[in-house]
């Protein structure tokens, strides 16, 4: 009886199945015919391909075939004869997988005399980082005072003063008795106030500038070292947001997702970093990137290099941080701080928030109330 070539792949299947589910093992059946030239009947047993199916080749066409090969579709092992990979887009050439990341693609073009290499970016869904996640929305049912609450934390994200400076300073100026570890868990716990606000502000301020900054820093958390990723933009000095993660690729396309939304820069500004490149590429594509090779370059990157400093400066006073999450929440209130209540005098003694274009009051007693701002026309 004749078993034509695709009886016979369905034996094989069926073969399989019954030898997965715990049965005997049954002899796959070669297809009488090549299925090239279908016409020779006899055929060499010529090796196994790369996915360990045996191969055949016909004694008159030379043809080489493995029966037992299926694409991923179907039952069996093997891959697709055609994938759909982008074409060069330089000379229209097919192209084939370099590398492969978490969010991109390298292709190289399969022509030799071209040999061009190309990103294509994949749908990247950045883990959430759960900055402010546990602490206090309000300050009802405190002991102390709203105004003694805004100096303490007045202290510690202005100034370079210590918890138990901070409990020294209020003992000896306003005779309240408070403890550093008091002190310390009011830092942590009311970020979510501060990062509620924040969500509430940016809506009303344009962030439509000529460039946006990009750059990381190193902190510690438990003794071990996490990079601190931050965005700022060039002409109200705001800082758009930041991401703790470690110095990868997943990192900056985590960061540039965030600020994707808060406006359409003209370039953006990194060092040589070859991390940017894909992200900024993917998330701000209207944009140029511009990679600052040293200080002496026509566009530097001193604007958020200056701001690295006031944060270090700040940091290297609390000698690091106890966990991940405590890290999140100061950071947040520091950059909240840095944006809504300290005033710059590079912009005449204004804050990034009021020369982004919202009005309000950045004393720390008016700042919660929600009828003081309104964006400026």
């Amino acid at each position: 009886m004749r078993i034509d070539i695709p009886l016979a792949l369905w034996y094989n299947v069926v073969a399989r199945q019954h030898q997965s589910s715990g049965g005997m093992p049954m002899c796959n059946i070669i297809p009488q015919f090549c299925p090239k030239c279908n016409y020779s009947r006899k055929f060499y047993r010529y090796g196994k391909d790369k996915f360990g199916n045996q191969k055949y080749q016909c004694l008159s066409c030379k043809h080489q075939f493995a029966p037992d090969y299926f694409p991923p579709d179907n039952i069996g092992r093997g891959r697709p004869k055609f994938r759909n990979y982008p074409r060069c887009p330089k000379c229209g050439k097919a192209s084939f997988l370099h590398h492969d990341y978490p969010t991109h693609s390298n292709f190289r073009c399969s022509e030799k005399r071209c040999y061009h290499s190309f990103f294509e970016a994949k749908a990247y869904d950045p883990p959430p980082q759960l900055a402010s996640a546990l602490g206090k929305t309000d300050l009802m049912r405190m002991r102390h005072s709203a105004h003694i609450i805004f100096t303490v934390l007045s202290m510690y994200f202005f100034g370079k003063d210590s918890f138990r400076n901070i409990s020294l300073l209020l003992l000896r100026l306003y005779n309240i008795k408070l403890s550093h570890v008091t002190v310390s868990k009011w830092c942590v716990k009311f970020a979510p106030i501060f990062h509620n606000l924040n969500l509430d502000f940016l809506p009303h301020m344009n962030f439509d500038s000529d460039e946006w900054h990009a750059d990381e820093t190193v902190i510690k958390i438990r003794g071990q070292k996490h990079y601190l990723w931050f965005v700022i933009d060039s002409e109200t000095r705001f800082v758009l947001g930041f991401f703790l993660g470690d110095r990868s690729s997943s990192s900056a396309h985590s960061m540039m997702s965030q600020v994707k939304t808060l406006g359409n820069p003209l370039a953006a500004v990194t060092d040589r970093y070859d991390a940017y490149v894909m992200a900024i590429k993917t998330y701000l594509p209207n944009a140029q990137h511009i990679q600052v090779e040293d200080f002496n370059a026509d566009i530097p990157n001193n604007l958020i290099e200056s701001f690295n400093k006031t944060f270090k400066s700040w940091y290297k006073t609390k000698c690091g941080f106890d966990s991940y999450i405590n890290a999140l929440s100061l950071i947040s209130v520091f950059v909240f701080f840095y944006n809504y209540l300290r005033p710059h005098s590079s912009l005449s003694k204004l804050t990034p928030a009021q020369v982004a274009g919202l009005r309000y009051n950045p004393n720390p007693k008016n700042i919660f109330a929600k009828s003081t701002y309104r964006l400026s026309r």
